[in-house]
């Protein structure tokens, strides 16, 4: 009989947010919820009255009272959450004003800064005259070209209380990614880094910046942080732009004021990974972020005030936006910038212990990196906070999970979490009642009315398909920038099932009400007109010990699909017929022949985007010839090349 692997404790339940949301509803509501099942059941039954409860409990300051909840149209996208209502992001996120730290930055080079909740608000408050003596507004895009650290959260918080909308990229990003990114948005303010570190070097970005600026005519401020560039001069920037380096920019003091724009107000532009041409800037609202946020990290992560919440990330992904809005919580943050794996395979865990770290984000890559490493991080450290592992980016194998009860701590909620940039949030989440099954996301996040449904519209339990989610939610985007009639945004979401939000997941929904994420649609393979995810093969090559990671492409042939997979191997492995026979047995034993590969090619490296996620799409259009619209996505475009007229894939 399948067990879960974690089951937690009825002292822990009793001690959550959760459970107390749960009380708070049935007491307001005179209901009888008795378990999460029936809690997400009436979420999205009722919710008007769900989002309404969450506004309560977690005590949401609306300058204008909304008329009532939702204005509903016919069908999606049509609605509008909160009508008449006016608040502020950032006055959510500094509510708490005292000397517990609020961020603590850490570069790869071990420097650490720290600031209290008192001391962020007065950063904030000082940029935030200097930005308002810029010019800057309700509505003016505010971009950041900066690395994960405290000055890029300062930057947010300020250009989020005046009204303004925040968009940032990191700067691994390429000049055109950058130039395809904010030359849509016009920002008129843009904070970027002289300098960044990564993997032990030091890099020089005066001359990429030198080049973005040259392509942003509407800039009217340039906001330099010298960082790891402490030689860094206003002179060196080339820009019709005023510049000012951030030291002199402002000086921190005073309180920050907060103006209250609509619920809808766009917040953040977040932007698609832009492989298949230029990106999508999609616009969130200021309402919907963060009540989606207070829900996912107070509820469904057991965010709590004494709780440091760490999660490895760049500016240039969702999950950074996501983990500032852990101080609306009045939690510590831990930001770090650098490379994961410098100077060893541990750097990340090193901080678990030294900043007593409860809450502790990476990616799936990164789980599976450190088992590949022989790490034992249960035996070398300590741990004692650590409560809980959130895990993203590509969907967590069977064998990650049961590696993190065995090697890192058996008391502790494992979250492997699913959403994306496109709702700034999830729609399968963890949850510290619930147990935790292996290979599954805990469960669907409450108010999303979350389902998996096959070819024909219908929604399954057991089967694979499409994860769509049937009714409207605070998180959707308000729209995409540039999209004056709502057709691009029309077509990325509600074309496959007229008014239901098509996510693009191949998921399956399991029998204790979790998900599994089987890959993206757009990558499922076909061979035989069998459907199959791309995950399933990934998790079964993770389990050869001489394979590193790999990719899986459905190749055109002889009027079929035929399975390719490429691997990376270990330093020194060749890839002999014995281990290909040996893979091959692997996928054969745990999934059906469909899925066992015609061909397996060894490569030098794997293309993914600057987040961690591998191209496959990229790399199948390489293989049939066909044009990669935008390699400036890629954190290792020129991996490419190595999958190019492959004489293995003419025969």
């Amino acid at each position: 009989m399948n067990q879960p692997l974690w089951t937690p404790s009825l002292e822990r339940v009793a001690a959550t947010r959760l459970d107390a949301f749960r009380h708070f509803v049935n007491q307001r509501h005179g209901l009888h919820l008795a378990d999460y099942p029936a809690l997400h059941a009436w979420s999205v039954t009722q919710r008007a009255a769900f989002w309404q409860a969450i506004v309560a409990f977690f005590e949401i300051r609306f300058a204008a009272p909304a008329q009532h909840v939702l204005d509903e149209g016919p069908a999606m996208p049509s609605a509008h959450w909160f009508p008449g209502a006016s608040l502020n992001f950032a006055e959510h996120l500094l509510r708490r004003r005292d000397d517990h730290p609020a961020l603590v930055a850490i570069g790869e080079d071990g420097s650490r800064e720290q600031l209290s909740y008192a001391q962020l608000a007065s950063h904030v408050a000082g940029l935030q005259t200097s930005l308002r003596a810029a010019g800057i507004g309700v509505g003016d895009r505010v971009a950041a070209f900066m690395p994960n650290t405290w000055q890029t959260v300062v930057g947010m918080l300020a250009a989020s209380s005046l009204g303004a909308t925040w968009s940032s990229c990191s700067p691994e990003f390429g000049t055109q990614g950058v130039i395809d990114r904010f030359g849509q948005i016009e920002p008129k303010l843009l904070i970027a880094a002289a300098g960044y570190r990564y993997a032990g070097k030091n890099l020089d970005l005066t001359g990429k910046l030198n080049e973005i600026l040259e392509r942003l005519p509407s800039l009217q401020q340039l906001v330099v942080v010298p960082y790891a560039n402490a030689q860094a001069k206003a002179a060196d920037l080339q820009t019709r732009a005023r510049v000012a380096l951030w030291q002199d920019f402002y000086q921190p003091g005073g309180e920050p004021g907060f103006t209250p724009v609509p619920f809808d107000q766009p917040l953040y532009i977040l932007y698609s990974s832009g492989t298949t041409g230029v990106p999508k800037c999609i616009v969130h609202g200021v309402g919907g972020t963060l009540l989606q946020h207070v829900k996912e990290l107070g509820l469904h992560t057991d965010l709590n005030p004494d709780d440091c919440l760490f999660y490895y990330t760049t500016c240039g992904w969702m999950m950074w936006n996501w983990q500032v809005s852990g101080l609306a919580l009045g939690a510590t943050l831990v930001l770090y910038d650098g490379s994961p794996f410098h100077p060893g395979p541990e750097r990340l865990i090193d901080l678990i212990d030294a900043e007593a770290i409860s809450i502790f984000g990476t990616s799936a890559k990164y789980l599976a990196a450190l088992e590949k490493a022989g790490a034992k991080p249960g035996s070398s450290h300590h741990l004692e906070r650590l409560k809980t592992i959130l895990s993203t980016g590509s969907p967590l194998s069977h064998e990650s999970f049961e590696y993190v009860y065995r090697e890192i701590k058996a008391e502790l909620c494992l979250s492997s979490i699913s959403g994306g940039t496109d709702i700034v949030s999830c729609f399968a989440l963890g949850n510290p009642v619930l147990p935790v099954w292996r290979g599954e996301l805990q469960c669907k996040g409450l108010g999303m009315d979350v389902q998996v449904w096959n070819e024909a519209g219908r929604p399954v339990i057991g089967e694979k398909g499409e994860l769509v989610c049937t009714r409207h939610f605070p998180s959707m985007p308000v729209g995409f920038w540039n999209d004056a009639d709502g057709s691009k945004f029309h077509a990325a979401y509600f074309q496959t099932f007229p008014g239901v939000w098509a996510h693009g997941d191949y998921a399956e929904e399991t029998v204790h009400g979790g998900l599994v994420i089987h890959g993206r649609s757009d990558a499922v393979l076909n061979p035989g007109g069998v459907r199959i995810g791309t995950a399933e093969i990934y998790r079964q090559v993770e389990k050869v010990e001489e394979v590193l990671e790999s990719i899986a492409i459905g190749q055109d042939w002889d009027d079929d699909v035929r399975v390719v997979l490429f691997v990376r191997l270990r330093e020194g492995v060749a890839l002999s017929d014995e281990l290909q026979a040996r893979i091959r047995q692997v996928i054969r034993a745990n999934t059906t022949p469909r899925h066992v590969p015609a061909k397996i090619i060894a490569v030098a490296d794997i293309p993914r985007t600057i987040s961690g996620k591998i191209v496959e799409l990229a790399v199948r259009n390489v293989v049939h010839g066909k044009p990669v619209k935008n390699t400036d996505a890629l954190a290792n475009p020129e991996a490419l090349e190595l999958y190019r007229d492959l004489a293995q894939l003419q025969r």
